[in-house]
């Protein structure tokens, strides 16, 4: 006895309404059935369509059904990336090959409806990790801030060279390393302290500065002098010639 394909479709129609009264919704009778049922993860809410991910899957019962595999599509998908689409359909058209001679849509349903469930913890799962990653760059990026740039001895170099430069602390050697270069008649000259000094010296002694002799053969050979690191330059009250009396 040959199978009464439209016969099955039909019961099957029915059960499907009674589970899916909701979700069903029949679009065509003839000359075969074709309805959608919705499906949508637990996070879906229809009304906002803000969590959660949700489509139609739209069957169309063949002469043959189920003896022949029905088309199936997907209409209205919410949250779903066309990524995804494709993928149900093949996750689909294997549940399918595997139900061929029975009647499969609840099977299909069912199936569509845990695999969109996986899919979307797969994304929360992600959308976690990467809110996760970007919180994790930010603290990053605000540590390094306290932490500052890692010393090294071409960094310290380099910080140390505008430093000095910056502070005239490099103009300073540089002149003082000249200074050590001066021969001791140079370095007489340019010391005013020590006329300031003389001067000085000289007013409280009650002399006149006019009346003042000066024997320029005196410091005729200072030149000559050259000033080393002796003990006695470093004495504030040391007076050049002092210690020849």
């Amino acid at each position: 006895m040959s199978r009464n394909h439209k016969e099955d479709q039909s019961n099957e129609i029915e059960a499907l309404e009674s589970i899916y009264y909701s979700e069903m919704e029949v679009l065509e009778t003839d000359p075969f059935h074709k309805f959608s049922i919705t499906i949508g993860t637990e996070q879906y809410n229809a009304e906002e369509e803000s969590s959660g991910m949700a489509c139609k899957l739209v069957f169309t019962y063949t002469p043959s059904y189920p003896d022949q595999a029905p088309d199936v599509s997907i209409e209205d998908p919410v949250n779903m990336e066309e990524l995804y689409e494709t993928k149900l359909l093949e996750h689909l058209k294997n549940i399918i090959d595997e139900n061929i001679g029975m009647e499969m849509i609840f099977s299909l349903v069912s199936s569509a409806q845990e695999w969109l469930n996986e899919r979307w913890d797969d994304y929360k799962l992600h959308e976690e990790e990467e809110r996760a990653r970007k919180l994790y760059e930010s603290e990053e990026a605000e540590r390094k801030k306290f932490e500052g740039t890692r010393v090294t001895v071409e960094s310290f170099l380099k910080w140390r060279t505008e430093f000095e430069e910056s502070t005239g602390i490099a103009a300073k050697r540089e002149k003082n390393s000249d200074s050590k270069k001066l021969t001791g008649r140079e370095l007489f000259m340019r010391d005013t302290t020590l006329n300031e000094s003389d001067i000085k010296f000289l007013l409280e002694a009650g002399e006149s500065i006019e009346n003042v002799k000066i024997d320029e053969t005196l410091f005729q050979d200072i030149g000559d002098l050259e000033l080393g690191d002796d003990d006695d330059s470093d004495d504030e009250d040391w007076v050049p010639g002092a210690d020849d009396d």
